[in-house]
């Protein structure tokens, strides 16, 4: 299909893999569908490639693909701002051939699809998305993205083609380029993109042999590979010490509403946890260790279905789902439980809100990205809708009645969803809540408060007869749950409000 106005899609790769289950480089995705993808290098690239991308795409009514990668994400820098831009919308024209993509007129677009491509190689000879600096030296640079900043660092006079644009790449330019020196190395982040498309044009360059294929690359890499090329002179480097510092591996929030429902889930003994991507995924880290998968968004009540099916019982499996990951991509998910029978317990944690990427709205928030209200998703209704006939909302910081509902349904012998409500914590605002304090004298450091793995409770510096760490409520810390005053029998847990007592 044909674009009429610009279309630009923005993929953000994670080298390195820092917060993504996989590490793939999306370029690919432009050759595989036959539009150009820019790899703008740092700020301000990223911020001007995102008009060239738009002007790209309407001059050749074609998709855009703009690729970021998480450090280009993540950097900071100048950037010059231009006037505002203003586009009148031409409005929806009708177009058969081009819009109504079947097979009669699938065929012509394949054939436009090539001719657009030829075009595009020519736009890519001239445009100055790739460009060459000059430098000094008969070994010369390809870079593209990330990957010529880091150079740049460590080898500030190279002569470098930078490609501002991968895909379709300028051959022309590229073969002139490389016939004027003894030898050319492809800098690039991730898979052989860049290479494997010159290599294949029959120009000779080196790359992936030398540059790692995996990973997030960095100066100190590119300094090694030019150092055990003999490009560079070997620097004496001061030696890296580790610090002696505490780990500090990612933990749920104080207070934060899927402590209670794994808790529920652990005491209840379930004895499969299919998980998915939010917070929740904590869950299949210690203290929980309460998760037994994660794939990909969606993923855990498809996962939890095909063990059902592979074992032959669904009882004791539960598939855990937050409330943003249920109306992306779980909803099909549970059309699936319902339509092959499927016995297995969906839990849908819901607290509202997108919290994990920083509190984006979704549909059961109750607004839109410009914070205007619109129509909140109710799941209980969704879920009867869809033909589900065990469907119970509980109160994750109501810990009785939160494992008496989780422990029948593991053991019931159909298809069971959990609704599990509560605010987060943090977004659209911190809670406010009544706090919690230990009253030492009579803590027995029975460790039971310990057990909901709150980070608001730790060991204090008072001892038992016995010798053990009384347990310590931080005030500061504490959102006022309830979680740990339903764990103590010794009426060591109390409101802020009986302080002094």
């Amino acid at each position: 299909m044909e674009v009429k106005g610009g279309f630009v899609l923005v993929s953000a790769d994670d080298p390195g893999m820092h917060s993504s289950q996989n590490e793939q480089d999306n370029r690919n995705y432009a050759k595989f569908a036959k539009i150009p993808v820019l790899d703008p290098s740092d700020s301000a690239e990223a911020k001007d490639f995102v008009g060239k991308a738009f002007d790209i795409s309407e001059t050749f009514h074609a998709p855009v693909i703009l690729r970021t990668t998480t450090r280009t994400s993540h950097g900071k820098g100048l950037v010059q701002l231009g006037d505002p831009m203003e586009r009148k919308v031409a409005g929806f024209e009708k177009n058969f051939e081009k819009l109504v993509v079947l097979p009669m007129n699938a065929r012509k677009l394949r054939v436009d699809a090539e001719a657009r491509l030829r075009k595009l190689e020519a736009f890519a000879e001239e445009t100055d998305l790739n460009f060459e600096e000059e430098g000094e030296g008969r070994i010369a640079f390809i870079t593209t993205g990330i990957a010529h900043v880091h150079l740049k660092e460590i080898l500030p006079s190279a002569p470098i083609l930078k490609i501002g644009m991968p895909y379709p790449l300028p051959m022309k330019k590229i073969q002139n380029f490389v016939s004027r020196f003894d030898r050319v190395i492809v800098v690039e982040e991730l898979d052989p993109f860049v290479q494997e498309q010159i290599l294949a044009a029959g120009i000779h360059v080196e790359g992936k042999n030398l540059i790692p294929g995996i990973w997030e690359l960095n100066p100190e890499i590119i300094r090694d590979v030019l150092e055990k090329e003999g490009i560079i002179p070997e620097k004496k480097r001061h030696k890296t010490v580790k610090a002696d510092a505490i780990p500090r591996p990612p933990v749920f929030c104080p207070g934060c509403p899927h402590l209670g429902i794994f808790h529920a889930l652990k005491k209840a003994k379930a004895q499969i946890v299919t998980g998915d991507i939010g917070c929740y995924t904590l869950a299949a880290i210690p203290p929980f260790n309460s998760m037994d998968t994660c794939v990909c968004m969606g993923a855990s009540i498809g996962n939890a279905i095909g063990i059902e099916k592979a074992t032959g019982s669904g009882i004791g499996i539960a598939a855990v789902i937050g409330d943003s990951t249920f109306t992306h991509s779980g909803l099909t998910g549970l059309v699936d439980a319902i339509m092959n029978n499927s016995h297995i317990t969906i839990v849908i944690s819901d607290n509202s809100i997108t919290a994990m990427t920083g509190g984006q709205p979704n549909p059961r928030t109750g607004w839109d990205l410009h914070r205007q209200p619109n129509a909140k998703m109710d799941f209980e209704i969704v879920a009867r809708a869809m033909g589900a006939e065990h469907v119970y909302p509980v109160d994750p910081t109501n810990m009785a009645q939160t494992f008496d509902v989780v422990k029948r349904e593991l053991e019931a012998d159909h298809l069971s969803v959990i609704i599990s409500q509560a605010p987060c914590v943090l977004y659209p605002k911190k809670v406010e809540r009544d706090k919690f304090f230990t009253f030492l004298n009579n803590c027995t450091a029975c460790s039971m408060c310990s057990r909901i793995n709150c980070q608001a409770i730790t060991r204090s510096g008072e001892l038992t007869e016995k010798g053990r760490n009384k347990w310590h409520i931080s005030e500061d810390l504490c959102t006022g749950c309830g979680l740990c005053i339903q764990m103590c029998k010794f009426d060591a847990i109390r409101p802020i409000s009986r302080k002094g007592e």
